[in-house]
């Protein structure tokens, strides 16, 4: 496949509505804030909780969509459940977005299109 066959699929209806979707999942700041306390280390909820500063039941539906969603895994060690990204890149697209707003956090700051 060429490198324009890829772009062309990358732009495909399809592919934009996951890439949406997939925006609209890290979009809420809950799922983010779990994200993060997951970038350096795995961590059983009750972990996650305390490095969070949420709710226990909040940060376990969270967890449940971001497991749906694909972007966190999870495997039994002893009693407990640990949970880590479920691909590296979600550390680097945290980084990734940090760095874009190292530069344009006024811009984002003051758009009223993405207001709550």
């Amino acid at each position: 496949m060429t490198a324009q066959n890829i772009q062309d699929d990358l732009s495909a209806p399809d592919t934009l509505e996951l890439r949406a979707k997939l925006f609209r999942g890290l979009s809420d700041p809950s799922r983010l804030t779990i994200l993060d306390a997951l970038v350096s280390d795995e961590r059983n909820v009750q972990e996650i909780v305390g490095h969070t500063g949420l709710g226990q039941p909040n940060v376990s539906n969270h967890l449940r969509c971001l497991l749906e969603c694909g972007l966190v895994s999870r495997r039994s060690k002893g009693r407990f459940v640990r949970y880590r990204l479920a691909d590296r890149r979600v550390a680097d697209l945290i980084r990734d977005a940090d760095q874009l707003l190292a530069s344009t956090a006024n811009g984002v700051d003051a758009c009223q299109s993405y207001t709550d």
